[in-house]
């Protein structure tokens, strides 16, 4: 089976083939020119064209991550921040099925992370590593959440990846604060807060704060700057996350897995998630499962040690083994955000052709 895939951004677009559930031959990179429509759609067109072409056999589908708002099982792409050209809908899925003439499946880019993760990244990993301690315990649900320009999620439960009535299951980015109640988690959780803390902590202008990427760097102490600063915005933005993921893990339980540029900085954000996971309330604890970070070798440890007690069944001289401790975990991905959109996306055509 062969799908073309695409992890469209803000700023650029990303091709790539995958056949048989991996890549084949060189990904293509283009300004994404999403504030020119016209521009914009010959530019996926040419792109979606170059990779069947380089291919060199008939494909089987098209499958990507575009930004919303969109009616992703229509294929409409609504009024979009980012790609402003698409303001007032367009019809994309139907133009290239007209074109290529094969099935196209569009989806959220939190959704596909998610399932590129549940399915080829690190669910089974952790699953492995659960397996090998000796463990019986296995994980089924996984809860996606990437940061970069924005903050998006994605629930998928034994494989399938759970969408809405109105395919917007996982909108997290609206979802509140109580860190900052007067702004959505997003404007927390993501490149334009932590330049925004930056620039409160470092009292210098928003204009003048470098780039997530450098605000990592003067953090870690690898170059200059206001490293006390650096080290408080990335804290904050932890903190902010941690609400976010104490939350997901009580609606949904399950694995949590974060991915997106920002999360390449986790040695300065785990700290503040962890201060805010062990959060309680007054009169109870916060969450009901113990939670692990599982980028940290102890507490991986633990979190893959088997917990179980021996019990004897009443009136009887049978016995049954009881797993007594609720246990999640959440991990800062070791795979790349964009290859796993991509598989994801891969695999969600296959499910649905397979239908």
């Amino acid at each position: 089976m062969i799908v073309l895939t695409l992890d469209a951004g803000g700023s650029k677009f990303v091709f790539s083939a995958i056949k048989d559930g991996k890549f084949i031959g060189e990904s293509k990179k283009i300004p994404s020119n999403g504030h020119d429509l016209d521009k914009c759609l010959l530019g996926i067109i040419d792109g979606f064209k170059q990779q069947q072409k380089a291919v060199g056999e008939p494909i089987d589908a098209i499958s990507f991550a575009f930004p919303g708002p969109a009616n992703y099982r229509e294929g409409i792409i609504g009024n979009t921040e980012n790609l402003k050209g698409f303001r007032g809908g367009v019809p994309l899925k139907a133009m290239l099925e007209n074109i290529f003439k094969v099935p196209v499946f569009i989806n959220n880019d939190g959704d596909l992370y998610t399932y590129g993760e549940s399915l080829a990244g690190s669910l089974p990993l952790i699953n492995a590593q659960l397996q090998k301690a000796g463990n019986k315990m296995q994980y089924h649900n996984v809860v996606g959440l990437t940061i970069g320009s924005g903050f998006g999620g994605g629930f998928v439960h034994d494989k399938v990846l759970i969408t809405g009535d109105n395919v917007t299951a996982c909108e997290i980015w609206k979802m509140s604060n109580r860190l900052d109640p007067d702004r959505n988690c997003e404007e927390l959780i993501a490149i334009r807060s932590l330049r925004r803390f930056y620039s409160e902590y470092a009292k210098i202008p928003f204009d003048d704060t470098p780039m997530p990427r450098e605000i990592y760097l003067i953090g870690m102490g690898k170059e200059k700057g206001n490293k006390t600063a650096a080290k408080k915005a990335f804290f904050r933005m932890g903190e902010c996350l941690g609400d976010a993921v104490a939350n997901m893990i009580t609606l949904f339980d399950g694995i949590v897995v974060i991915g997106g540029g920002v999360s390449g900085a986790r040695e300065l954000i785990i700290p503040g998630v962890e201060k805010e996971l062990k959060h309680n309330f007054l009169s109870l604890s916060r969450i009901t499962q113990n939670v692990y970070c599982l980028n940290k070798p102890e507490q991986l440890a633990e979190f893959v040690k088997p917990e179980s007690k021996t019990l004897k069944v009443p009136l009887s001289d049978k016995t049954v083994e009881y797993s007594y401790m609720p246990k999640c975990g959440y991990v800062f991905s070791s795979f790349d955000t964009s290859m796993m959109i991509n598989i994801g996306a891969y695999h969600f055509a296959k499910e649905m052709l397979n239908k």
